[in-house]
């Protein structure tokens, strides 16, 4: 299979699972990939996805290009189901876990995660300019909310990769490993997050997104109104009791 997914408890792990071809994606992998996704979402026992490649030396180089001229218009490949999309779309957090070479879609998959780790030997790239195309799922707008518009110019004109600690330095990514520690650090990160309530977790979630297309005041209200939202539910009256009677708190996500 192409796609894999593994849940552990609260945690899953979802893989690109086409390594002799840099997990590059094709139409039905990217089905497959949302279908995960969708399970995710379902499932209230998972509460954290991490999203890796196979093997060590791509996460992701994005659509397998020769799989492109399938379509039969441009209108048909302009509403193709996007992959990038169904990460958007997660309600729930995620974390990239970015093994190896993170370009084009790929480069957009990990910026639609929440948080994203590297291995030391990542790198990332929007080389779709040196094609004569650009990215077309938010490449530009979430590389400049994440490094800035001068460095994302660099990278969208330029189409040459970013190596890991640049990356860092620039904030596209949070902590770089070693290959071997990336996925297990990723995993812990993970069960940390799956230890917080659920609801607030995905409303927090909700919130950080809102909060990059609101004006101020109106994503101060937002984040106020959420909040009463999570400080009706039972999960934040088991946190306030926990912390009452100094006891470790148990979230069920209601």
């Amino acid at each position: 299979m192409d796609v894999l997914i593994d849940v552990d408890g609260p945690v899953a792990v979802v893989t690109l699972n086409r390594p002799a071809k840099l997990n590059a994606i094709t139409p039905d992998m990217a089905a497959a990939l949302r279908a995960c996704l969708g399970r995710v979402d379902a499932d209230p026992a998972i509460r954290v996805a991490v999203l890796t490649g196979a093997g060590e030396r791509s996460f992701c180089v994005g659509s397998d290009i020769r799989e492109l001229d399938e379509y039969a218009t441009p209108w048909e490949f302009r509403n193709r189901g996007d992959y990038g999309d169904a990460v958007r779309a997660l309600r729930k957090p995620i974390i990239a876990a970015v093994n190896g070479y993170a370009y084009g879609g790929g480069l957009e998959l990990a910026m639609a995660c929440d948080i994203r780790l590297a291995a030391e030997t990542a790198t990332f790239a929007a080389p779709e300019i040196k094609l004569g195309w650009i990215g077309g799922s938010g490449q530009s707008a979430l590389l400049a909310h994440s490094v800035g518009p001068g460095n994302a110019a660099t990278m969208l004109l330029t189409g040459d990769p970013v190596d890991a600690g640049r990356a860092l330095s620039w904030g596209l990514v949070t902590d770089v490993y070693p290959q071997e520690k990336l996925v297990p650090a990723a995993l812990e990160l993970a069960a940390t997050i799956a230890k917080r309530p659920p609801i607030a977790a995905q409303t927090a979630k909700a919130n950080l997104k809102a909060a990059y297309s609101m004006p101020l005041d109106q994503a101060i209200q937002y984040e106020r109104d959420l909040q009463t939202v999570c400080f009706a539910t039972q999960d934040a009256a088991e946190g306030r009791a926990a912390f009452a009677e100094r006891r470790e708190p148990v979230f069920e996500g209601r």
